[in-house]
């Protein structure tokens, strides 16, 4: 059965759902604003008959359109109170010189900070404007928008870093075509922050070049093992940790297997409807290897494995921020379970769906970055890759792709 569609479509790397940003004044609005304002302030002041007692409390109007108008709309309030005030005290004047024109003074000099402040205010918010587009433009380069497609895989998901204003974590994706197949990164940095986002970026350089380069898959992930240790003894000189990588890489090129290097990461998950219905099943990887920056402590090197991904599945591979996202007794997010009503749903409904269930079941308060992939083919396999693939070594990779 299919899953409901969530609404909005998926959400993919940078669309974090963020706080409520309050709208900005309008030309009517604030015209509006100001006569319904000063109508509600003048008739009630002569209907209780306090003769300008309310009044004066016009004053307070500029520095409030300041927290939300222009500068340009801060003035026009500041002189439209001004005005409003004068023709008040020429109708009903104070009954000295000195108290009308100190009220006037008053009056003016407020509404001009009123109108500083707002122009500071605009100048801060055009620098924080231009500083998030430049960071955007920024890690946009570091973690590429899905949906990604090559002429192997279709890769859609969603990222979401716990950090509030930040676009990238300690979780990172990658998606790369290459003259051997496409190739899949999924890792997690240990730790959080700015350290972490320097070790993912770390990884994801290593591995764009690698992975277009070297023809065996294990050949790419001790690429990525030396970025790590590389990285983690440049941070050791600034007195940071050292930090460890779980990933898993994969590549798909035009047989029916799918080759993995397992990092110590979560394994995958395979979508598919069989006879019986809808079926997901952890993909069993025999060689889990330990994480990327450890490699020198594994008794052993690390090995392909291959299984089939036939045209009719999906793939879904994920971050501990799925898997251990918790409820508010403790229980963690089932997605085994969840997943059992995604088998017919296309890659994008699959991703988004599963964060609105992931994010309803942590309360809307995830608490470690989220990434989640799923991979569909995007052609058929070939017949005589998978021929060739079955007569060769049993199923542990291509020739020169095991061990070394």
């Amino acid at each position: 059965m299919r899953g409901p569609e969530p609404p909005g479509g998926a959400r993919t790397a940078g669309t974090r759902r963020r706080g409520y940003v309050p709208p900005r004044l309008g030309s009517r609005a604030l015209a509006a604003l100001l006569v319904v304002v000063t109508l509600l302030v003048v008739v009630s002041d002569y209907l209780t008959d306090r003769g300008l007692g309310l009044v004066p409390l016009l004053i307070f109007l500029p520095a409030f359109v300041a927290g939300r108008g222009t500068a340009r709309q801060t003035a026009a309030a500041a002189a439209w109170v001004v005005l409003v005030l004068v023709g008040l005290l020429v109708y009903d004047p104070f009954q000295t010189v000195s108290a009308n024109l100190s009220t006037v003074a008053f009056t003016a000099a407020l509404g001009a900070l009123s109108i500083a402040g707002a122009w500071q205010r605009g100048r801060r918010d055009a620098e924080i404007t231009r500083l998030r587009s430049a960071a955007a433009a920024l890690q946009r380069q570091i973690l590429r928008p899905l949906p990604l497609l090559t002429d192997r895989l279709l890769a859609d998901g969603v990222y979401e870093p716990v950090e509030e204003d930040s676009r990238v974590g300690g979780d990172i994706y990658e998606v790369m075509p290459s003259p051997y197949g496409t190739r899949v990164l999924i890792a997690d940095v240990q730790g959080k922050g700015l350290p972490a986002i320097g070790t993912a970026f770390a990884v994801l350089g290593a591995f764009r070049e690698a992975a277009g380069r070297d023809p065996e898959l294990t050949s790419v992930v001790e690429a990525l093992e030396d970025a790590v240790v590389r990285h983690n003894a440049f941070e050791a000189q600034s007195g940071e940790p050292e930090r460890f990588v779980t990933a898993l890489v994969l590549n798909a090129d035009g047989g029916r297997d799918v080759q993995v290097v397992d990092c110590g990461h979560i394994p995958p998950y395979l979508l598919r409807r069989d006879r019986t219905g809808p079926a997901v099943r952890t993909v069993p990887l025999r060689n889990s290897g330990v994480p990327l920056g450890l490699g020198s402590l594994a008794p052993k090197s690390r090995a392909v494995e291959r299984f089939g991904l036939p045209p009719d599945a999906m793939l879904l591979l994920c971050t501990d921020g799925v898997t251990e996202a918790r409820d508010s007794s403790g229980a963690f997010f089932p997605l085994e379970e969840r997943l059992t009503g995604w088998a017919e749903a296309s890659p994008r409904e699959v991703a988004a769906g599963l964060l609105d269930q992931l994010v309803a079941h942590t309360g809307g308060s995830p608490a470690d970055d989220i990434a989640l992939l799923v991979l569909r083919r995007s052609a058929p396999p070939e017949p005589d890759r998978e021929a060739s693939s079955s007569s060769g070594s049993g199923g542990v990779g291509p020739p020169g792709a095991g061990s070394r």
